[in-house]
């Protein structure tokens, strides 16, 4: 132990470890409640790889146990040969497993994250998915919370759920005769929502992540349009689906879908869409944007919770 904290060198860490190889089979068995964030689901390595980047999955266990998973994506250090060492990044990991809550997850937490900078060759910068704070995490990004929707109650209840203000944007939405459809080409909205980029100055994956997702991930892709009664497009949202979770990707209004309250009416379409697909946790992004207070009541005005991530952060050997 050290200062009271558990001994990182108790984690073992067998980068051949057979239970990684169905990945989503591991991370259900350890924490069966728990939705994986979409850099923790399979299709995510996958493109990474893809893209040239390193690969690996690890399972932490303790006694020989399973107490946690990570995967986890690099590139070389000093140019394409590396001399070996890399800079690896763990988003949003590693899982725990259930019932590591309170100060003895985040000690396990620690100890999992310094065993992977132990196991990894070069440097690890790591994302939390909790907040995790102590000897051996250099803070470099500030914490950031996730607006996590709860697509678990009915319907009924979900729109029970929803902010007064928000559920009277989406009754307007609705009284005015919008047309939603299902976008097979969603190329004319990464292009609006690209230039809507470069206006507000934010950043997201790019298009070409949503292709090659759609292409990992069976069924892994949701774009959604609204239109008027001419049909002119007005709105439009992607949302990746990772198993039980699905994230929001992107979304784009024109003026005359903001004043008709078109993106309301596309969320909670998506929602209902994704909750009938089996879908438990709808991930809305980031609600500590630069964009400011209105972004964020937004999101949470659809009843979604503000989950808070620890600080990205450099990794030391444990």
């Amino acid at each position: 132990m050290l200062n009271g904290d558990m001994d990182p060198v108790a984690i073992q860490i067998d980068p051949t470890d057979p239970a990684a190889a169905d990945w989503p089979a591991l991370l259900a068995g350890l924490a069966p409640a728990r939705v994986p964030a979409l850099a923790q689901w399979p299709a995510y390595g996958a493109i990474g790889v893809a893209g040239g980047r390193l690969f690996r999955r690890l399972v932490f266990r303790l006694g020989g146990t399973p107490v946690g998973a990570a995967q986890v994506l690099g590139r070389p250090l000093f140019g394409r040969a590396g001399f070996g060492r890399a800079l690896w990044w763990i988003g949003r990991g590693p899982v725990l497993a259930a019932g590591r809550e309170g100060a003895e997850g985040a000690d396990l937490h620690r100890a999992c994250l310094r065993a992977a900078a132990r196991a990894l060759p070069g440097l690890l910068i790591a994302t939390p998915e909790g907040p995790v704070t102590g000897p051996g995490l250099i803070p470099l990004v500030t914490p950031r919370h996730q607006a996590l929707w709860d697509l678990g109650p009915t319907p009924e209840a979900l729109r029970r759920g929803l902010a007064q203000k928000w559920r009277n944007r989406l009754s307007a939405a609705e009284r005015a005769g919008l047309r939603l459809r299902e976008e097979s080409d969603p190329t004319w909205l990464f292009a609006a929502e690209a230039a809507q980029r470069r206006v507000r100055g934010y950043r997201a994956l790019p298009a070409a992540f949503v292709t090659a997702w759609a292409a990992a991930e069976l069924g892994g892709v949701l774009a959604l349009r609204a239109e008027d009664a001419a049909g002119a497009r007005l709105a439009g949202i992607v949302v990746l689906r990772h198993g039980a979770g699905a994230s929001y990707q992107i979304g784009w209004s024109g003026p005359e879908g903001r004043a008709a309250g078109a993106h309301n009416l596309l969320l909670w379409q998506a929602a209902l869409r994704l909750r009938a697909q089996g879908v438990r946790v709808f991930d809305l992004g980031d609600v500590n944007s630069e964009e400011g207070a209105g972004l964020m009541h937004f999101k949470l005005g659809t009843g979604a919770q503000a989950a808070p991530l620890g600080a990205t952060c450099l990794v030391l050997p444990g």
